[in-house]
């Protein structure tokens, strides 16, 4: 079958679309893949967001001997919420950050699961490593504990701040509510909602 090929964004069908940024490293790969909002259905036909979108982070270890070679059957992964983004992005050359999330439980496995991620300037100030360690304690067993270390030059943390910064708007759902604006809809609403009417003491 032939490959179909589209030169504009305007041409793709209205399918998903995949998208990512990896970084390269001796040390292993790091994959920046974002997650869509999830939407819900009101009575009145209207949507409302039901879940914030976020981002994950997946590092691959690196186990070639001369050249990389990226072993994805133990990658681990990280989830960035909007506002972890947001600290990336406000990150300074000489900053640390640790992000530690909250034990989950797995049912079927009953394996409880920590994940810490820490961002910390390089010692030559080239940029920032990235450590994940991922603890897995079975029930009745004792932990196990997984790490992965990562060196992300100055300007691959640029180019995930600029990704970071694009896409938030979307992650929160706000271009669908600006698609949704149109004279006729929002005229409606504000004349059979009083919250949001003219005359409403919310709008003063």
């Amino acid at each position: 079958m032939d490959q179909i090929l589209f030169t504009t964004v305007a041409e793709l069908p209205q399918q998903r679309v995949y998208v990512g940024y990896s970084v390269y490293t001796k040390k292993g790969m790091l994959t920046v893949i974002p997650r869509p909002p999830e939407f819900e259905s009101k009575s009145s036909g209207a949507f409302k967001v039901s879940k914030e979108g976020y981002v994950v982070l997946q590092f691959a270890p690196s186990v070639g001997a001369d050249e990389p070679i990226y072993d994805w059957n133990h990658k681990q992964t990280f989830s960035l919420s909007v506002s972890e983004m947001g600290t990336l992005i406000i990150l300074g050359a000489r900053d640390s950050w640790e992000f530690s999330h909250e034990t989950v439980k797995l049912k079927s496995s009953k394996i409880d699961v920590r994940k810490v991620l820490k961002v910390e300037p390089l010692l030559d100030a080239t940029g920032h490593l990235f450590s994940l360690r991922v603890l897995k304690k079975p029930a009745n067993m004792e932990g196990i504990q997984k790490s992965i270390f990562l060196p992300v030059t100055r300007a691959d943390l640029e180019v995930l701040r600029s990704l970071f910064n694009y896409i938030m708007p979307y992650l929160l759902g706000w271009n669908a509510f600006g698609n949704s604006i149109k004279p006729e809809v929002y005229s409606q609403v504000n004349s059979t909602n009083p919250r949001y009417g003219a005359d409403n003491e919310w709008n003063r």
